[in-house]
């Protein structure tokens, strides 16, 4: 891709991105002149440093040279350091730059515009008024938000009795799920370093975001397992013949959650601490869409044996993620809340991450290394997946009937409704 058409693509992310490019553009055009500043002056003095070894020391011209030379001396020092900052300036500006959108990205400022390209299931008939799960599940005893705030302040959450018992199954379940797709289980620190962020492209911008620690090493705690698994091939390249890579992970997230602006602040739709089952791609080039294809095939089949009714959507570029260039989200139907809401948002980054965090393949033995593409997508988010559980599964005696596939890892058909 040339410069003008990556350019052209990067540009359609708005005002924002546009700023931010045309900021790194004109340093790295000042840079250019402060390099062929420098270089001129460090000839000049290469050529003075001559004349003066053929001089007399103890003539005037000798003197004079030496003087200029010192002059010269102390004029490309500061012009090396104000280079220095200059380039490091360059790097901090060019981590702010998002990823270029694919073609097939509608354009569009935000969701509105996103593209709904089919839907699985029906939505479910219920004869009387659907409860939003943050009610029913308090009314189940399966929800305690009071305890949560109590422990740990606003947007924690404590499950108790069959709600713990249907999150603990629904994480086992999942991994086993993906286990018989071949994908390759990994249980990854929760904590990472700083280094681990930036690769995966959730530091600088989302820094707000994040939770770390003030220790002497500072550590990061993941936002999702994404970070973990994409830096688990960091300054490698991998051999011939070994891409594909899937890898599927059960992490707690944390997220500070600072631009929600009080969006979705009931229930379990968006909290501090949440569990997710992450898969991650390693892929060619050539392959890395396929590989889209099949990882949302992935996510969908796991709601699909739940028969949860949901839809998939196409993003538009402005309702894309900062490393995506492409992203398919899943929504689920919440019919307490009488609308779809994300469950799974799966992405192809190309090698947006892979530049970040030096990864990169051999195509064949002997071959120049490539960078991979990167695609991640979550398999699913385990509160959410309660949540549409709990919604779509409601029963008018106030029960929730468990999915088939979950009863023999929870041990039982429903969750009853206790007695008043």
């Amino acid at each position: 891709m040339t410069d003008p058409e990556l350019m052209n693509l990067v540009n359609r992310r708005g005002p924002e991105a546009t700023k931010t490019i045309d900021a790194f553009f004109k340093m790295n055009d000042e840079r250019k002149s402060l390099q062929s500043s420098l270089d001129e002056k460090r000839a000049e003095r290469n050529a003075a440093n001559k004349k003066m070894a053929s001089s007399d020391k103890a003539s005037d011209e000798f003197t004079s040279a030496r003087n200029s030379l010192k002059e010269l001396s102390s004029t490309i020092k500061s012009g090396e350091s104000k280079l220095t900052e200059m380039e490091d300036g360059m790097r901090g500006l060019h981590l702010q730059i998002p990823n270029a959108p694919h073609e097939s990205c509608p354009d569009g400022n935000d969701e509105s515009a996103n593209q709904q390209l089919r839907v699985w299931g029906e939505k479910p008939v219920l004869d009387f008024e659907p409860k939003a799960h943050w009610d029913l599940g308090e009314a189940l005893g399966v929800l305690d938000f009071e305890a949560g705030a109590k422990l740990a302040g606003a947007r924690f959450t404590v499950l108790r009795g069959m709600g713990s018992k249907l999150n603990r199954a629904l994480l086992q379940w999942m991994l086993d799920e993906h286990g018989k797709a071949e994908y390759q289980e990994i249980w990854p620190p929760a904590l990472v370093l700083r280094d681990m962020l930036v690769g995966s492209g959730q530091l600088p911008k989302f820094e707000d975001d994040a939770f770390k620690t003030d220790s002497e090493q500072e550590h990061f705690l993941i936002p999702t397992s994404e970070v973990a698994l994409v830096n688990l091939h960091r300054e490698e390249i991998i051999d011939p013949g070994v891409l594909p890579i899937r890898y599927a992970a059960y992490t707690p997230c944390f997220r500070a959650e600072a631009g929600s602006y009080g969006k979705d602040t009931r229930g379990l739709i968006r909290q501090h601490q949440f569990d997710k089952v992450e898969l991650v791609h390693f892929a060619e080039p050539a392959t890395s869409f396929d590989e889209l294809e099949k990882l949302v095939a992935a996510a969908e089949g796991i709601l699909q044996k739940l028969n949860l009714h949901y839809r998939v959507m196409n993003l538009a570029v402005g309702d894309l993620g900062f490393t995506s260039r492409k992203t398919y989200d899943l929504e689920v139907w919440l019919p307490g809340q009488n609308a779809y809401r994300e469950i799974s948002s799966c992405s192809n980054c190309g090698d947006f991450q892979a530049r970040r965090a030096k990864i990169r393949y051999r195509p064949e033995k002997g071959a120049k290394p490539k960078f991979v593409h990167t695609l991640n997508g979550s398999g699913l988010a385990i509160g959410r997946t309660v949540v549409a559980i709990l919604e779509q599964n409601q029963q008018k005696d106030g029960s929730v009937l468990i999915p088939e596939v979950l009863q023999p890892y929870v041990g039982a058909k429903k969750i009853e409704a206790r007695s008043s």
